[in-house]
């Protein structure tokens, strides 16, 4: 089905999309908010997980006024809605759910990494998916800053003014402890443990599976035959003992930053590279020139460019929480429209045209 040509509709600027919202949490809430906010779309239902938020008005969840819209655990009131699509925005992937969805003709528009290039999904991620987009005519895309922004529409702009490529390289900075507790920066991410061993295998594939095929994307798009994906991560230790916002130490010589780079190979060399930089702070013991969170762009080639993305805004602003948080969600909502138009299937970025969004 992916391989096959693929007609091209855009969105009516007057239809108004049927829409349900699947979870609220801090990046749910971004995007239920605009979804009640705007005139495009018509907020059909809530699917949560958690028994408190359960027969909660949608309206509610996310601080607005309430909208006559009910929370529910049972997809199969969502599916009785007969949605145009779904923002998925939930943490992990239940793939039953999905397939649910797709099997009954409602599309997905969806954060989650596991549906971003079929050839590089998991392979039964990918029948499963596949098989349910047929079944039900629908079509599924998966989008937000990073994958997504950073690391297919970034790109694909960048190249526009290009004939002749060497090597593309991005560059991902991200201050993990400004956006994860202490907890999940130590035990689920593995900041503070021994610098000098191997990278830990489970990490490395969760950090890579996505920006894996992110890089077909691009690479296909450009007509560029990869001789395959090379991904390795680095790992540099603390200069100095520091504490993290919630008071846990990280101790000299300790794991204080993350490189994991997922390279795409052609000849030998990397002609389509995505570094991911995730670190607790910028004194390590590594040349990795760290700076503030957001990416930096290099093209090499006959038209040689750097972009370095950026936010303007002090961490300690109260608004940069959700500025980041609504970067993933709206880039989920923009979608919503050009999804729903799409032939069914799992659509890459570079098969939909650019993603526009309607200002309100």
């Amino acid at each position: 089905m992916s391989a096959e040509a693929k007609s091209v509709r855009l969105p009516s600027p007057d239809r108004v999309y049927r829409v349900a919202q699947w979870a609220t949490g801090r990046i749910g809430v971004m995007s239920l908010r605009e979804l009640i906010r705007s005139p495009q779309f018509d907020l059909v239902g809530v699917y949560v997980h958690s028994e408190a938020k359960d027969g909660k008005d949608a309206g509610e969840l996310c601080g607005l006024p309430p909208v006559g819209v009910k929370a529910t655990r049972d997809i199969e009131q969502i599916i009785a809605q007969k949605p145009d699509c779904v923002v998925a925005v939930q943490d992990g992937c239940n793939l039953d759910d999905v397939c649910r969805f797709l099997e009954a003709g409602i599309n997905v528009a969806t954060s989650r990494v596991d549906f971003l290039e079929p050839e590089r999904m998991d392979p039964e991620v990918r029948r499963r998916t596949e098989e349910a987009c047929r079944k039900g005519r629908s079509s599924i895309h998966a989008t937000g800053s990073s994958p997504g922004f950073s690391s297919e529409a970034l790109p694909l702009v960048a190249v526009s003014m290009s004939r002749r490529m060497a090597c593309m390289t991005i560059d991902e900075f991200a201050d993990i402890p400004l956006s994860c507790p202490d907890v999940q920066v130590v035990e689920g991410m593995g900041f503070g443990r021994a610098a000098d061993g191997a990278f830990d295998p489970d990490l490395l594939h969760h950090h890579a599976h996505g920006f894996e095929q992110s890089v077909n994307v691009v690479a296909k798009a450009l007509g560029i035959t990869l001789d395959g994906i090379e991904v390795f991560g680095e790992m540099a230790g603390a200069n100095e003992r520091f504490l993290l916002p919630g008071g846990t130490p990280i101790e000299k010589g300790a794991l204080a930053a993350q490189r994991v780079t997922i390279a795409g190979m052609r000849d030998g060399r990397p002609i389509i590279r995505f570094r991911v930089n995730w670190y607790c702070t910028t004194d390590i013991d590594r040349d990795w020139a760290l700076r503030e969170n957001g990416w930096r762009l290099v093209v090499e080639g006959d038209t040689p460019i750097e972009i370095n993305v950026t936010f303007p805004m002090p961490v300690s602003d109260p608004q940069f929480s959700p500025a980041m948080a609504g970067i993933t969600a709206y880039s989920v909502v923009n979608t919503v429209p050009f999804i729903v138009e799409a032939d069914p299937g799992v659509r890459t970025t570079a098969e939909l045209p650019a993603i526009i969004p309607r200002m309100i």
